[in-house]
């Protein structure tokens, strides 16, 4: 089954350019919102693992000159993608006036809930980070990746992770790496609209590391999603008729665990006509962290 959610075109990528890097997919296994913050943002507990799929990208970088993007998908505008305010807030941060042209060969969907911008925003950092040469160790570059998103800092790091505060909390947490298949309905949830949904629960009790190993966890943010998007409560229905089906994050996609690979392709296989999904690993080590070397998240 193709991953490949929006295609671009081949060809278009020069020699120039030092790639692929990947931008790998996250699930979010549990999503739990214990209250409100001062700031505004909300108090999760939630629970990141990794996908071995992914977008790609490629860098031609520049000695000087802007940051630009010569390839990605159409319906983000350039000055909004994540990966072009990554490059442009690395460069002031570090003081250099280096230049890069991405393209980013777009694989995910927008809008899913699998942390595709903040991927893509986090391996444009990493990877920035060495071919301008500027040696920013990964905890300085998760700094960074946290003021373009709370999910950001996760990839940096690039280990499964329990996240707490907005999400950006992180322990690192061991956990089985089953098949995943994961349906993808055509909608794209805005985030903004599920948080500030007045019936979202926004009360869980807390629960510790243990207690989600043991069977607890839940996505606090199902119930909203479910009511105002129906497709998606399509797809968790005709999903959870064969395994335990969950929402990730507060995406359109949802996914359920399998121990073979077997198993989770032959019900892929019988998708309804028309839908869209496909069967990933889970990854504990994130494919970015594979690529740069020793294990340093």
């Amino acid at each position: 089954m193709d991953i490949r959610i929006v295609l671009t075109g081949p060809g278009m990528i020069p020699p120039s350019a030092d790639g692929p890097w990947p931008a790998p997919a996250k699930l979010n296994l549990c999503l739990h919102i214990n209250g409100r913050r001062a700031d505004g943002y909300h108090e999760l507990q939630t629970v990141f693992q990794f996908l071995d799929c992914w977008d790609e990208l490629y860098f031609e970088v520049h000695a000087a000159g802007p940051v630009r993007r010569a390839m990605g998908p159409g319906s983000v505008p350039e000055d909004q993608d994540l990966c072009v305010r990554a490059a442009k807030l690395l460069r002031d941060v570090a003081g250099v006036g280096r230049g890069v042209t991405i393209y980013l060969d777009k694989r995910l969907p927008v809008g899913g809930g699998l942390g595709a911008g903040s991927s893509d925003a986090a391996t444009t950092l990493v990877s920035l980070n060495r071919l301008w040469g500027l040696d920013m160790e990964i905890a300085e570059l998760a700094g960074i990746g946290r003021r373009l998103g709370a999910d950001v800092p996760v990839f940096i790091r690039g280990r499964a992770a329990w996240g707490e505060g907005r999400g950006d909390e992180l322990s690192p947490i061991s956990l089985p790496e089953p098949w995943y298949l994961i349906l993808v309905p055509p909608v794209s949830v805005s985030t903004a609209e599920v948080f500030s949904a007045p019936e979202l629960t926004r009360d869980a009790p807390r629960i510790k590391i243990a207690d989600f190993l043991s069977g607890a966890g839940r996505n606090d943010c199902e119930p909203v999603v479910r009511r105002r998007y129906p497709q998606v409560a399509e797809a968790l229905d005709w999903l959870g008729r064969h395994a335990l089906a969950r929402l990730t994050g507060t995406g359109c996609c949802v996914f359920a665990a399998f121990d073979m690979r077997k198993e989770a392709d032959r019900i892929a296989e019988s998708l309804p006509y028309g839908w869209k999904g496909f069967v990933a690993r889970g990854r504990n080590r994130s494919p970015l962290l594979v690529k740069i070397g020793p294990d340093t998240g």
